[in-house]
Parts: C-alpha cells; structure tokens; sequence
C-alpha cells in the first residue's frame, strides 16, 4: 500500500510540474497519443507473442526469457495507457528494453537445454528367456 502512495505521489508531482511548464494542450495530447500508443502495442501483441511461442518452441530462448518477453510487453502497454508522465516513461522504458533484448537474443547464442550426463558403466540390455512357461 505505502508503493503505490509513494507512486502516487511521485506520478501527480512530476506531471503536475511538467504540465505546467509545457502548456494543457500538449499534456492533453501527450495523455492521448501515449495511450493510443498502448493501445496499438496491445492489439499487436498476438504478433509479438507468436514470435516468442516460435522462439520458445525452436529452442531460442528458455522460458524465462518467454515470460520476461510477454510480461515486459504487456506490463509496458498498460503503463502507456495510464495517463500520467511518470508511468509513460516507465511504460516506454519497457519496451524498449523488450526491443533491446530481442536485438540482443539474435545475435546471441542459442539456448541448449541442460543435458544429463552419460554414465558409461552403464549397459543397456534386454533379457529374453526362451521358456515354454511363459507361452
């Protein structure tokens, strides 16, 4: 509870401050383009959660890196649909920390998952017995 006063209190602070040395017209529009913005990122997001579902499945990335992709995105879009400077900042800081990662992600190597260990003491067999019992 004491997070969100705090956030609260920050986001009414800096975009009164920032309002009222850029003007009510381009607050107003920055309010509206930003969650436009948010918006679109949400409609698109099929998109973005395909290609990390197709990443996921050939091996590109583990599923931590699906989560933190999906959920950066997601979290991001609504931040920019809130009105408020503070939240559009974190919101567009998100996202492109998403785009970061997935530049980064292609030029990286590729995730192996961990392998067990082969014993060679081991030896693989199958015992057959010819026995009239068991017909």
């Amino acid at each position: 509870m004491i997070y969100f006063l705090i956030y609260l209190f920050l986001e009414v602070s800096l975009t009164v401050e920032i309002a009222s040395r850029i003007g009510g017209l381009a607050t107003f529009l920055e309010i509206v383009g930003s969650a436009f913005f948010g918006i679109f990122i949400l409609m698109n997001f099929r998109h973005a959660l395909a290609e990390n579902l197709d990443a996921l499945r050939t091996r590109q990335i583990d599923m931590q890196g699906f989560s933190n992709r999906n959920i950066l995105g997601l979290l991001g879009a609504i931040l920019l649909i809130l009105p408020g400077f503070l939240s559009d900042v974190i919101g567009i800081l998100m996202q492109f920390f998403l785009v970061v990662t997935l530049i980064i992600n292609r030029f990286t190597r590729k995730y192996q998952p961990p392998t067990q260990p082969k014993d060679d003491h081991v030896i693989d067999a199958e015992i057959i017995e010819h026995t009239t019992a068991l017909r």
